[in-house]
């Protein structure tokens, strides 16, 4: 019976990615040794049901090199996964927990919502510094929370910070001199954090975001600009 190349192949990858000697090396190596002396040893195949296994998983054991006994068994079984039902029906965009049991979601139409149970029930939370109407019209798209600090950042630009693991927030003012808006923040704790622009900028704050200062000389679109303007290509 001839077998299907495509499932070779998968055979193969699958066989790299847990550990395993492909079957053809091994019959090469059979064949080479008839002469010499009898195998010592049977080889016992094992049909694997492809449905069980998460391909993310192999994928990455394939990667960095591990076996399937290095991997949790929770990654190897997508049935461990669980729906969470959620009072919103937004767009949401980024997640962060402060410890194992309280986190925040953030996402479109100013949504806000809370966790304290490790994420198996949710509560909207609202901006006591926004009023409803305004809320609404921000789109948050990223949130960090580090050691009972938090950040949030949106669109249309705007910065929000917490020093009590969001029992209030403060409006932290963005200068208009800014290059981009803000698209990416990672809480530091004590007070720092660290906030890329959309043009490349990265800045770090030590106070709360009073000041913040930045850690390139020059943001993306400017060398792109610079380079662009000087005639020369591949940048």
């Amino acid at each position: 019976m001839m077998i299907p190349l495509r499932a070779v192949t998968f055979c193969t990858l699958l066989c790299s990615g847990l550990g395993l000697i492909p079957l053809t090396g091994v019959r090469r190596r059979v064949r080479s040794k008839q002469n010499l002396q009898p195998p010592t040893a049977q080889i016992k195949m094992e049909v694997i049901d492809s449905s069980t296994i998460d391909r993310r998983a192999v994928l990455a054991a394939t990667v960095l090199g591990t076996t399937a006994s290095s991997l949790p068994s929770a990654a190897l079984d997508f049935r461990s996964w669980e729906r969470v039902s959620l009072p919103s029906s937004s767009t949401l965009y980024d997640i962060d927990f402060d410890t194992a049991e309280h986190g925040y979601l953030v996402g479109a139409r100013g949504t806000l919502l809370e966790t304290i149970d490790g994420g198996k029930s949710w509560k909207p939370r609202t901006f006591a510094n926004l009023d409803e109407e305004e809320e609404l019209g921000y789109r948050f798209e990223k949130v960090s929370f580090k050691d009972g600090e938090g950040w949030v950042i949106g669109k249309p630009a705007i910065l929000l910070h917490t020093q009590d693991a969001g029992k209030s927030w403060e409006r932290i003012p963005l200068s208009p001199k800014l290059p981009g808006e803000p698209n990416g923040i990672v809480a530091l704790g004590n007070n720092k954090a660290e906030m890329t622009t959309s043009s490349g900028s990265v800045y770090q704050t030590t106070n709360g975001g009073r000041n913040w200062k930045a850690q390139v000389k020059e943001t993306i679109d400017a060398t792109l600009n610079r380079v662009s303007s000087s005639g020369l290509s591949g940048a």
